[in-house]
């Protein structure tokens, strides 16, 4: 057994199962914005029970997101002594804002989003959303900091030699802009907008299929199918720009991609689909556009795109991996912008909640997000190696040496096993509160004055003071809004 690979699968595992819960908290957290704001615009009661029903969706999933991400910090210390040595200074920063400006603004308006309903004023409880959804988004800022710095270090030094090298940032803001972060962070914040966008779209198509909370929804699956529309298309453009970038930062990985063995001498093709064979260095059954490539990265369809023979083999990322897993993922972003359009298209014509066939495809369709958010990790994860930090640190070089491979394969059968309880446990509580369904929106008791106010306190005083106490909240909360 390699103790290297059993490391990187282990990690593997734990954020592939870990990321399926921030894009979900990030986009509803979005989507919640809308909602509860469209409520304080219109005081249209539905908008309240929406926002009221994805907020205990939200909050199971925050709780799991929780509880896997701590598992992967301390995987730094245990698996990775040497890259936790080397990136300890640039990590500590970005980890230390992303705990200070994300997750305590998070969690610290948390309660209020999901307990304050009926103890703060709607527009007290509105500030509490967004700060929430803002949260969750600077918590992928940072995070998406410091593994682009992985991807293109800037802002740096290194001191000491050997083993005892590492990296110290001098120059934060460098750090934190390096050239690729920002490209980065939209594309992240755009996946996760999607993957929320979809989540919705899936429970409103299955509420309307079977007829049960028409309103919720139908007024749920429009607000969630535009942001899932305008997020597919940015995430096209945004696509687009990351790869360019690519071409210069990380050449090779972008050659990996596109199953790019040999320079050409002309304009580069634009593989759409086929099987790498790094023995025979070329893509069997490839299907290609001649010269797409070089317009799309160049703006020029007869400039070269470099090719992996102008890379030493030693530094070679795998091929067929990333080729495929890259393919995979743009072919789905392409089929999200698709089917938005179209469903937007029959919902300006009111024929949308009649197609019952697309109704079930948006149903089934909330896989599709979720595994493009994954398999675009894969990608860029895997099209890096075999470096931990380009250009700086070889994974093979990265690992704790007095971790022997029987020990992380025992726990990484443990963490399997937690993580299928887990996982058991939030589809039961999910599925639970989906098949609960939205609460009816009822409007609060009116406000009662004069007479009417007096016999209501008569009436009332026999009741016990907790009995009138609660009453009288709740008139002065009906009378505020």
């Amino acid at each position: 057994m390699d103790a290297v690979l059993l490391a990187r699968l282990q990690f593997a595992f734990t954020l592939m199962f870990h990321y399926l819960f921030p894009p979900v908290t990030i986009g509803l957290g979005l989507l919640l914005v809308v909602m509860e704001g469209m409520y304080l615009k219109t005081r249209d009661l539905q908008y309240e029970a929406m926002a009221r029903f994805w907020t205990k969706v939200f909050a199971v999933t925050f709780a799991m997101g929780v509880a896997t991400g701590i598992v992967m910090e301390f995987q730094f210390g245990t698996n990775w002594a040497t890259y936790s040595r080397f990136v300890g200074d640039v990590f500590g920063s970005a980890l230390a804002a992303e705990g200070i400006f994300a997750f305590f603004l998070e969690s610290g308006f948390l309660a209020v989003l999901v307990f304050g309903w009926d103890r703060v004023s709607p527009g007290m409880h509105f500030v509490a959303t967004v700060m929430v959804a803002l949260g969750s988004m600077f918590s992928a800022v940072w995070i998406v900091v410091a593994n682009s710095w992985q991807q293109t270090p800037a802002g740096f030094h290194i001191v000491g030699t050997g083993a005892a090298a590492r990296a110290e940032i001098t120059d934060f803001w460098a750090m934190v802009f390096n050239p690729s972060s920002m490209e980065r962070l939209v594309h992240v914040l755009l996946g996760a907008f999607i993957v929320g966008a979809f989540v919705v779209l899936s429970v409103s198509a299955f509420y309307l299929l079977k007829g049960r909370h028409l309103e919720f929804a139908s007024r749920s699956f429009t607000i969630a199918l535009v942001v899932a529309a305008a997020a597919s298309l940015a995430e096209v453009v945004s696509g687009d720009s990351q790869a360019r970038t690519l071409a210069t930062t990380q050449p090779a990985k972008l050659a990996a991609f596109e199953g790019l063995y040999t320079t050409t001498s002309g304009g580069t093709r634009l593989t759409v689909a086929g099987f790498p064979d790094t023995a025979e260095k070329r893509v069997r059954g490839e299907v290609a556009i001649p010269g797409l490539l070089s317009f799309l990265v160049w703006g020029d369809w007869n400039k070269p795109v470099q090719g992996l023979d102008r890379v030493p083999r030693a530094d070679w990322p795998p091929v067929a991996l990333p080729f495929q897993t890259y393919h995979v993922m743009v072919g789905l972003g392409f089929l999200f912008g698709a089917l938005t359009l179209l469903a937007l298209v029959m919902r300006w014509r009111g024929t949308l909640f009649e197609a019952r066939w697309l109704l079930w495809t948006f149903v089934f369709a909330v896989a599709g997000p979720f595994a493009a958010n994954e398999l675009g990790w894969v990608a860029a994860e895997v099209g890096r190696q075999p470096w931990v930090v380009y250009g700086l640190l070889r994974t093979s070089d990265a690992t704790s040496r007095s971790v022997p491979a029987g020990q992380v394969l025992a726990s990484l059968v443990m963490f399997g096993v937690i993580y299928a309880l887990l996982f058991a446990v939030y589809v039961f509580v999910l599925n639970d509160k989906i098949q609960h369904g939205p609460d009816e929106p009822t409007p609060p008791p009116p406000a009662t004055t004069g007479k009417g106010l007096l016999a209501a306190a008569g009436r009332l005083a026999g009741q016990g003071g907790e009995s009138l106490t609660s009453t009288g909240e709740a008139a002065g909360r009906s009378g505020g809004e």
